[in-house]
């Protein structure tokens, strides 16, 4: 596995000491175990093993990663395992992407209470999918989602938002039939719009009610009720951004787009382009723009580009990916079993992911196996002399 020629890690240990005294008091412990954890990652600091080829005897040592869910070095592994236990659960009908958006006012104040409105998004979007597909007249039917929260714009920006990957159908209200949505056509996006604005006004208002949203610099007025339903008034009058993607072509076509989603961290180290010590360029996406011209590069000062990093750091415990309907966790097993059983297809064969192989390349000399003669502890030199320095993601 190449390592890419500038990743986050070296932006936060060469400028991270220097960011973290600048901001002594002001950051929170999960932003400051972020960023050791990614300094930290596949280095001598976390141990590691050293690796030998079974046919020619080339040999490397492999630092341990740091499997924080916010570093980028460490998501892919872990997006191999997760995709594996989904891979069975697919069904043999279409799938739908649908992104529910929040406005740029509620985006602000969540920086500040991301548990309470993220909770609040998710449940909301879940409800709004829910409701309105059960109804007789759009589909009528149980349906199930899985959804994955983003709190990144390309640019880095603090932008919230949801993609949820439904099933183009569901089970009937009585649980005796399975009921299809048109090949091309889930739910109105007009009228989930409508659904998800009116819910996630009330979930804010509630939230508001109970004394569980803090409010802070410009925002601190808003701690005052009257004051805080005329910030929402003009809310429940803009139209929000719902939309729902064309479906995608199959089951591979599924699992390939849950790969690039639901394991992405703010930036991947392959958007990155220059580091010089105080600057960071990187590229990203203007959606106003359209074909070649939407590829751009943006250079941030490095204290701009860490802070708009840690933007996105969750909180200790938060959920980013959610099954809701006859997904939800609690029966999604008996759930899709009855699907199948209603489609008339079989539950297909376990083919698990070989997360050692996509993760632990062969021998680069030969393409021999490479197997594991040494393992070593944090801080510890290895016995074995390896001819080369690997990395690894155990």
């Amino acid at each position: 596995m190449s390592r890419p020629a500038l990743e986050v890690a070296d932006i936060f240990r060469t400028a991270g000491p220097a960011y973290r005294r600048a901001r002594a008091g002001h950051l929170s412990f999960g932003q400051l175990r972020v960023m050791s954890a990614i300094e930290a990652c596949r280095t001598a600091a976390l141990g590691g093993h050293v690796s030998a080829c079974q046919k020619c005897g080339h040999a490397h040592i492999a630092y341990n990663s740091c499997r924080n869910r916010h570093c980028p070095k460490c998501q892919s592994a872990a997006a191999y395992a997760w995709l594996d236990a989904r891979r069975a659960e697919l069904l043999p009908v279409g799938y739908f992407h649908v992104v529910f958006t929040l406005p740029a006012l509620i985006a602000a104040i969540a920086y500040t209470n991301k548990a309470a409105i993220y909770d609040a998004l998710f449940k909301a979007a879940a409800q709004t999918l829910t409701t309105i597909a059960a109804d007789p007249k759009h589909l009528g039917a149980k349906i199930g989602a899985t959804m994955v929260l983003h709190s990144w714009g390309s640019a880095l920006t603090h932008h919230p938002h949801l993609h949820c990957i439904v099933p183009g159908g569901g089970l009937s209200l009585g649980g005796q039939s399975w009921i299809s949505s048109r090949p091309r056509y889930l739910l109105p996006v007009p009228v989930l719009a409508s659904l998800f604005r009116r819910l996630m006004c009330e979930r804010l208002a509630a939230l508001h009610d109970a004394g569980k949203l803090i409010f802070l610099s410009d925002h601190a007025g808003l701690a005052d009720p009257a004051a805080f339903q005329a910030f929402l008034k003009p809310l429940r009058d803009i139209d929000w951004v719902v939309y729902a993607k064309a479906p995608f072509a199959g089951p591979d076509q599924v699992l390939r787009y849950l790969a690039r989603y639901t394991h992405r961290v703010a930036i991947a180290n392959s958007r990155l382009i220059d580091f010089d010590g105080a600057h960071v360029s990187f590229r990203y996406k203007d959606y106003r723009a359209d074909g070649a011209e939407r590829q751009k590069i943006m250079t941030l000062g490095v204290d701009e580009f860490i802070r708009r990093f840690l933007l996105h750091v969750l909180p200790d415990g938060f959920h980013r990916i959610r099954h809701v309907g006859f997904l939800a966790n609690g029966g999604r097993a008996a759930a899709i079993a009855k699907a199948r059983a209603l489609l008339g297809v079989p539950t297909p064969k376990a083919e698990p992911v070989d997360v050692d192989a996509a993760v632990a390349p062969p021998c680069p000399q030969c393409g021999g196996p490479m197997l594991v003669v040494e393992r070593f502890e944090r801080g510890v030199t290895p016995r074995y002399r390896p001819s080369s320095v690997g990395i690894d993601s155990s």
